[in-house]
């Protein structure tokens, strides 16, 4: 056959053939557009912080940003001194450093909880909720608010049950009579067990919703990951993907209680951590079960608090650090944070993460965009996660977008296309 001569091209099949396939996998396919519709394509806050209901003020978030300042100034101040702290390479420190400085004066705090669960120390609880309310109503009207905000409510056990629910309706009213529901809104329901009790709060949210004339589904929550019985049922399957599936669409995360779950496995208070090998493997059960689903995973947080002595301080932040790069490389890109000096090296390793591997994924996304060559044959999955990766940092102000043009040649649209496909659709972004 002479060069440039097409093919004959047969087949065997007739087309009846294929639609009949096509015809029993229908349900099947219903079945995955349902149950895994992939990544939301939002923005995923670096951590959560839980402040007490009772201790809630106007100012906590500025209050939080202003003490982990004045925790470099005292112990860490200048980028020289934090980089060999934490390790971090020469080429490294002044960039994360004046980043970290950067960022706890513009948004110190990401995504802040109000507890009212195992946190809260209040006498009216009626008051603080409200309180809440109003003051978050505020901060979203002022600019000062957090890009996330909302409530841990108490659990939906029997003891605690009723005042939970109290809450979260004084809380959700307050916030329709300030103006309405704000697009950060965050509920994180705790001690989740069983998922009928996350159908409760389905029921509870749907109700709300048909009170007040929202579209339904407007209310979305985190579910907590606190009990043994959480990650396996009684009947040896993971009930974690049940309560998932029992949500309805409405789970915007799955958050792994470090202390409570330990505790529940009979963990000694002193090995009580997130690299435990039992936290590894309730959150890689999390993450498995989570998996395309559009729920995010978060890591648990650590209470080794960086106060005292600067000795005592640089501890408990090489610590905080190295816990939280950990989580990073295991693809859980949110934790909890107990203490404004958390906050530091919780974007020291969130910057350090994305920049160090910054130029590497930027090239090989740029190859792969271009069908360049390189050491590396990169399918579109790999595509999709290389954008993800310089969008999260983009997200977080790891990187500027400017850098991530000119080593990519890329927009952010560009990158969100290639983040973008749901399973089955990957080929379309290499088309």
């Amino acid at each position: 056959m002479g060069q440039g001569q097409q093919e004959q091209v047969a087949t065997s099949l007739a087309g009846a053939v294929g639609e009949e396939i096509g015809a029993s996998l229908a349900p099947v396919d219903a079945e995955l557009e349902r149950l895994y519709p992939g990544d939301p394509g939002t923005r995923q806050p670096v951590h959560t912080v839980y402040v007490p209901g009772d201790a809630f003020a106007a100012g906590t978030i500025r209050s939080w940003g202003d003490q982990a300042l004045a925790a470099l100034d005292a112990h860490a101040p200048d980028a020289a001194s934090f980089a060999a702290v934490l390790g971090l390479s020469d080429d490294l420190a002044e960039p994360v450093y004046s980043r970290v400085r950067a960022k706890l004066k513009r948004e110190p705090i990401e995504d802040l909880r109000v507890d009212f669960e195992d946190g809260y120390q209040g006498g009216d609880e009626d008051q603080d909720a409200a309180r809440a309310a109003r003051l978050i109503a505020d901060a979203c009207r002022n600019g000062t608010a957090a890009p996330y905000m909302g409530i841990r409510m108490k659990c939906m056990e029997a003891a605690v049950r009723d005042r939970g629910i109290r809450t979260l309706d004084v809380f959700l009213t307050g916030l329709m009579r300030a103006g309405g529901l704000p697009d950060g809104l965050v509920l994180t329901l705790p001690k989740v067990t069983y998922p009928e009790q996350v159908t409760a709060m389905v029921r509870l949210l749907e109700a709300f919703e048909k009170a007040h004339g929202l579209e339904p589904g407007r209310i979305g929550f985190e579910i907590q990951i606190e009990t043994s019985q959480s990650i396996l049922a009684a009947d040896g399957t993971a009930t974690v993907a049940r309560m998932i599936q029992a949500a309805e669409g409405r789970a915007t995360g799955l958050h792994y209680g470090t202390f409570d779950y330990s505790a529940c496995l009979g963990v000694s208070a002193a090995y009580q951590a997130s690299d435990h090998p039992a936290a590894d493997h309730a959150k890689a059960v999390m993450q498995v079960a989570a998996a395309g689903t559009g729920v995010r995973v978060s890591d648990g947080s650590t209470n080794v608090l960086p106060v005292g002595s600067t000795e005592k301080v640089h501890d408990a932040w090489r610590l905080h650090y190295g816990l939280t790069r950990r989580a990073l490389a295991r693809a859980y890109y949110q934790g909890w944070d107990m203490h404004p000096g958390h906050i530091p090296t919780r974007y020291a390793a969130v910057f350090a993460f994305y920049r160090e591997g910054f130029e590497q994924a930027a090239g090989r996304l740029a190859r792969y965009a271009s069908r360049a060559g390189g050491d590396v044959m990169d399918e579109p999955a790999t595509a999709k996660a290389l954008s993800g990766y310089l969008l999260r940092g983009l997200d977080c102000g790891a990187l500027d977008i400017a850098e991530v043009a000119r080593l990519t040649g890329l927009t952010r649209a560009d990158l969100q296309g290639f983040a973008a496909p749901r399973r089955g659709d990957l080929t379309a972004s290499a088309s």
